[in-house]
């Protein structure tokens, strides 16, 4: 792969292999600190001691904001799901096991974005939602019990790379400190929205091995889908999105 390769690009940023390094660079849109938040974040979850490719440097690559990172030559586990799809339950129990690895750790709260404001002042920026809609979200969220425990806000077995026999977890933007129910109920919509036959089987594995139940995950869907709508990704449907919002009763 030649130097400077696109090799992939997001909702927000695109990556390149750059020298075997990994760079993130971010659109211009976004905060000059985005760059540097997200490097914090990743560098929370290494120094937890889980498995996440090491931040080199935070700095500008063709005059953007950028992350220069660990390159991990590997495959993610979603396209491992897509080559063998008789094989999604093991995918889905392995990305589960480590899913649970991140919500054992205990973060400091004083670092970490607090999952609590991160869902506030995402709601509020939602524009397709109606004063009425954010204002019933809003009072529900503080209704919401939290247990703070690392939580990864984009968790799915296309942010694991199988490596070297072990598996990375990348993407860490969406980080935040807060309650693994939320954590549960983003991976489980998200899965239903791109990936249908995968939502259910998720859910079923991640309540077996923690003990958990859907009710109490479940209970998060309307908030979640609230957030959604203020990440404006142009694949989902809005309707959709609103329409979870409806079928609960807030």
């Amino acid at each position: 792969m030649s130097t400077n390769a696109l090799i992939a690009k997001g909702n927000t940023a695109e990556i390149y292999l750059h020298n075997n390094k990994i760079v993130k660079v971010f659109n211009d849109y976004l905060p000059d600190t985005e760059a540097e938040m997200e490097a914090g974040k990743q560098r929370i979850a290494n120094s937890a001691g889980l498995p996440v490719p090491k931040v080199f440097d935070v700095s500008e690559f063709q005059g953007k904001q950028a992350i220069m990172m660990e390159y991990i030559k590997g495959r993610t586990l979603g396209d491992l799901y897509l080559s063998n799809k008789e094989q999604a339950e093991y995918y889905l129990a392995v990305s589960v096991d480590i899913q649970q690895k991140i919500h054992r750790v205990i973060p400091n709260l004083d670092a970490s974005e607090l999952m609590y404001d991160k869902l506030c002042r995402q709601i509020k920026a939602a524009v397709s939602l109606t004063e009425k809609y954010k204002n019933d979200l809003l009072r529900k969220l503080d209704t919401m019990t939290f247990e703070n425990r690392l939580c990864h806000g984009d968790f799915h077995l296309f942010n694991l790379i199988s490596a070297d026999g072990k598996v990375y977890i990348i993407d860490w933007v969406d980080s935040s400190a807060g309650d693994i129910r939320a954590d549960v109920c983003r991976t489980y919509l998200l899965y239903s929205q791109h990936f249908t036959e995968l939502a259910d089987s998720y859910l079923q594995i991640y309540c077996e091995k923690s003990g958990l139940s859907k009710k109490e995950i479940l209970q998060w869907a309307p908030l979640i889908a609230g957030v959604r709508l203020s990440e404006q990704v142009s694949t989902e449907n809005t309707a959709q999105w609103i329409e979870i919002i409806n079928s609960y009763r807030l």
